[in-house]
């Protein structure tokens, strides 16, 4: 039996999300359909990070276990030539059989992009949030660094979670750029997020950079452990799983 690790880009926009579902079309149901085509055997890969729909990925991590002699280089060339264009694979290797992409992750980061225009953009529309009010990096910056380190994130996480009774995580960065296209960036680190956590971590920000709250808002917010206290859930369509960190023995440091 071999263990195989695939790092996957895929476009979300069609997709109900990364996780299987009945009678919706998700990235791990394609990509499992399309392993079985190759190799004969219906295998079940496990992701990194189960994104939303119409969340996006540049660096997703996924394996599964196969008993197909195929070598990894004609692997690779025939996942790309029967997937969709929209789900890409940009290396496929063989790993150790302990390696598991979702247990083994040392950490995950998380890409938000908001175009921060009064005017929208005909280019950045499909993957920015349109922002039209204009947004106090500083105090984004401030309120951000009040969610870095080991919190109860209940107030950030959707109803139907399914993460268990423990909300709590560690977030270990929060960048927030100005780009010179106009674009912000959100770089979001923590080793493991709940259910539209980030989403919600960026609609809060958004809230207190348009004045809409205050920076001191955040610790009660985060105390309350109440979701009607944060603010709203930013679109899906505007957040990427950027990379997933691994230990050095496990081949790469990163997707």
């Amino acid at each position: 039996m071999r263990n195989i690790r695939l790092d996957v880009e895929y476009d979300g926009s069609r997709y109900h999300g990364w996780q299987y579902q009945p009678n919706a079309s998700t990235i791990q149901q394609v990509i499992e359909e399309t392993i079985c085509r190759i190799t004969g055997e219906r295998s079940r890969i496990i992701g990194a990070g189960r994104t939303d729909a119409g969340v996006h990925a540049k660096g997703q991590v996924a394996n599964f276990s196969t008993k197909s002699t195929l070598d990894v280089l004609s692997l690779h060339r025939a996942l790309n030539s029967l997937l969709p264009c929209d789900i890409v694979i940009k290396k496929v290797a063989d790993v150790p059989l302990c390696f598991n992409s979702r247990r083994s992750a040392l950490k995950k980061r998380y890409q938000y992009w908001i175009w921060n225009c009064r005017i929208p953009s005909a280019f950045y529309f499909r993957y920015t949030w349109h922002v039209k009010f204009p947004l106090n990096m500083t105090k984004m910056r401030q309120a951000s660094q009040c969610l870095v380190g080991e919190h109860d994130f209940s107030s950030f996480r959707s109803s139907d979670c399914g993460c268990g009774a423990s909300a709590l995580r560690t977030i270990l960065h929060i960048g927030i750029e100005a780009c010179p296209d106009g674009r912000l960036r959100f770089d979001i680190e923590a080793n493991a997020f709940l259910r539209s956590m980030v989403r919600t971590l960026v609609g809060t920000l958004v809230e207190v950079g348009g004045g809409r709250r205050e920076v001191n808002e955040i610790h009660s917010i985060l105390l309350a452990k109440d979701r009607t206290k944060a603010g709203m859930t930013a679109p899906a369509h505007a957040l990427f799983l950027e990379r997933v960190f691994y230990p050095a023995q496990d081949g790469n440091n990163s997707s």
